[in-house]
């Protein structure tokens, strides 16, 4: 193919030609570039954004839309990714997009260019099939920086829409969701996230003369023990338990013969939505209050948090997609809220989101691949929800 020319329309071509685009956050790559091209020859308006913020990197963006009326369907997704790592590892180029024994390789291929890919193949055939002046619309909200800080793509992107007047009645996230086979499972949620950094301060001196030093190391040991000796909470309806992984202890001490002044430590928090980061934050310092009894100098930093736990309560949309994957798979997905955070937590605050793509087992793994035969079904999950989704009164 040369630089100019478009693949076809096919997912596995698709995904090919976003998988050769190294678009390692925060580079674009080519791969906007390319999905803009295809869009536009369909009948999209297209724009790129660029955003900024001080301290991280540019980021290019895209939105698209067709049809001016509702329902509008949004179908949001990342076209950054990882970096490969050690390429020599690889069994093929992690940006060549080979296909070797019936799965395609590449950086991306689960998340999240192939999901893109049947997002973008299934809404082209759906429009071809059926004209520009289908009842309805559908758009496309693709970033650039879901793997990176997530600053400058789909938070500032979704603000921008909104200032141009765009209203979305649902949303379909693309993220890989299904463990270990396609129509497994449909995340209607996910968990938030709070990392706290906590510090004991002490008095540094000779291991000989304890008494004219404060050692922290205890002091710490204890608070921490304070922080995981009970469970956060019990779990909810849709949520597990919240779970508190302390991450690092650092003393950063090289002699063996001196009490530090200082230990430090950092843990993660991923709660349900019986929490907001601030009674988290709440809950947290309590605990440690009353473990320090007075006796123990720390300080908390508890920085700002923009992962909400959030839940979107199953509706008839959430059914459209469950018949559309049991159509196509025969199985009847469990709506999760498991795993990390995703731009979902954006998107909730525009309108209800789902999400649903393909299997995660290889994501952000050397030799990532997808399986082309999940490739052309998830295109047909997608392509049967859109026709249900217009054809609803």
């Amino acid at each position: 193919m040369t630089p100019d020319a478009l693949p076809d329309r096919s997912p596995l071509a698709l995904a090919q030609a976003l998988i050769r685009c190294p678009s390692v956050t925060p580079e674009e790559g080519g791969a906007l570039d390319l999905l803009a091209r295809l869009l536009e020859a369909a009948g999209f308006a297209v724009h790129r954004p660029r955003f900024s913020e001080p301290g991280t990197p540019d980021v290019e963006n895209l939105f698209a839309r067709i049809g001016t009326g509702g329902p509008a369907l949004l179908f949001a997704g990342h076209t950054d990714v990882v970096p490969p790592g050690e390429t020599g590892a690889w069994r093929h180029g992690p940006f060549d997009g080979t296909v070797a024994d019936g799965l395609l390789y590449g950086r991306g291929a689960v998340d999240m260019k192939g999901g893109v890919a049947c997002m973008l193949a299934a809404a082209l055939d759906f429009v071809a099939a059926s004209g520009p002046g289908f009842a309805g619309s559908i758009g496309f909200l693709i970033t650039g920086d879901e793997e990176g800080p997530a600053v400058n793509g789909t938070v500032k992107l979704l603000d921008w829409a909104r200032a141009r007047g765009e209203r979305f009645d649902h949303c379909l996230l693309g993220e890989p969701t299904n463990p270990s086979a396609l129509g497994e499972m449909i995340k209607i949620g996910r968990r938030g996230s709070l990392t706290g950094k906590l510090t004991v301060h002490g008095r540094q001196g000779h291991v000989a003369y304890p008494h004219k030093a404060e050692n922290p190391i205890p002091g710490l040991l204890r608070l921490a023990s304070a922080l995981c000796e009970q469970p956060i909470d019990g779990g909810t309806a849709h949520f597990d338990a919240s779970n508190l992984a302390f991450t690092t202890i650092d003393v950063g001490n090289p002699a063996t013969n001196v009490i530090p002044a200082e230990a430090r430590a950092v843990f993660n928090i991923r709660f349900n939505e019986s929490w907001t980061a601030e009674t988290l934050g709440a809950e947290v310092r309590r605990r440690l209050d009353a473990a320090a009894g007075g006796s123990i100098r720390f300080t908390l930093d508890l920085p700002p948090s923009n992962a909400p736990a959030f839940l979107t309560q199953p509706d008839a949309f959430t059914d459209l997609v469950i018949a559309a994957i049991e159509a196509e798979t025969g199985l009847r997905p469990v709506l999760s809220t498991t795993g990390g955070t995703s731009d979902a937590r954006f998107i909730k605050d525009f309108c209800p989101v789902i999400e649903f793509g393909l299997v995660g087992e290889t994501m952000h793994q050397t030799d990532e691949c997808v399986a082309v035969a999940d490739l052309e079904r998830l295109t047909a999950i997608y392509r049967r929800l859109i026709a249900s989704y217009f054809a609803r009164p």
